[in-house]
């Protein structure tokens, strides 16, 4: 049994941070609202702290899943962060989404650092099923990745500090195109006349299948959106992934697309529906 502790009790934090306690740890947990860590508590046992700093004291790993870079900084490198607070030999997991950037930075400040940003959405957090993309040292990921497999289907160590982060934006840059093509899809069904339960089940199993399409098709035949990814979420991650390849010159012409297309949706009040809101924008 190791001591940890768990910095963002939210719909992914917290479901991740129960199963390192299934696991038979001790999860000592903060949250910014710390009703949502009472909740957590309730539900799972572990201790509440005050602080981050208090949560991360005598820790033989800290995680982190928080909301963007500001949020992970405070946490972090603030003066109740929890850098202030751990030990040398103790490993720091970040599983928030954030730029490559701030990744790099929180690996120059202590030794044991991996940006590990999670894909599969709440589902695959309550079910322990997340695919992970690490970047970090050997080091860092030799102490990180047993504690890891407790909520993880895949776990991939990619390279170096800021590679988990950029291998993320690859993952929401090829999800953003795949969402747009099922979206039309579905509209260009519709206007057809056709059922879209035999469409579905027609292209399902063939060269156009995908996750999303398995998994979201149906629920937006329905016009169904309330639960999943939220479009403010996608768009922050897009956000990053085209401020990073301005960086490094790469060009995403889609992704920039699809990006305002979510804008449109946020406007129709879709910010917190399901990414798959994306067919709303789309007339019948």
């Amino acid at each position: 049994m190791a001591k940890l502790a768990f910095i963002g009790t939210g719909v992914m934090g917290a479901p991740m941070a129960g199963h390192l306690v299934a696991a038979g740890h001790d999860v000592t947990v903060y949250n910014r609202s710390q009703a949502k860590a009472l909740a957590w508590a309730d539900k799972y046992g572990g201790t509440v702290a005050d602080t981050p700093a208090l949560a991360a004291r005598d820790a033989d790993a800290v995680f982190t899943c928080v909301g963007n870079d500001d949020d992970l900084a405070a946490v972090t490198l603030g003066e109740d962060g929890v850098f202030a607070a751990m030990r040398d030999d103790a490993v720091f997991v970040d599983h928030t989404t954030v730029s490559a950037a701030i990744a790099r930075r929180l690996a120059d400040a202590r030794a044991l650092v991996v940006d590990a940003p999670v894909s599969g959405g709440q589902a695959g957090a309550e079910n322990g099923k997340l695919s992970i993309m690490c970047g970090g040292s050997a080091d860092a990921m030799a102490k990180a990745e047993p504690y890891m497999q407790a909520y993880a289907a895949r776990i991939v160590h990619v390279g170096d500090a800021g590679a988990g982060q950029t291998t993320k934006m690859c993952n929401q840059i090829a999800i953003a195109g795949v969402i747009q093509g099922v979206s039309e899809s579905i509209r260009f069904a519709q206007n057809a006349g056709l059922d879209l339960d035999r469409v579905f089940e027609a292209i399902s199993g063939g060269a156009a299948q995908s996750w999303q399409m398995v998994n979201r098709w149906p629920t937006m035949a329905k016009e169904e959106f309330d639960f999943g990814f939220a479009v403010d979420w996608m768009r922050k991650d897009l956000g990053l992934a085209l401020d990073e390849a301005r960086r490094n010159g790469a060009v995403l012409p889609v992704a920039a697309l699809v990006d305002q297309f979510y804008a449109d949706v946020q406007a129709m009040g879709g910010a917190r529906q399901d990414t798959s809101a994306l067919v709303r924008r789309l007339p019948k």
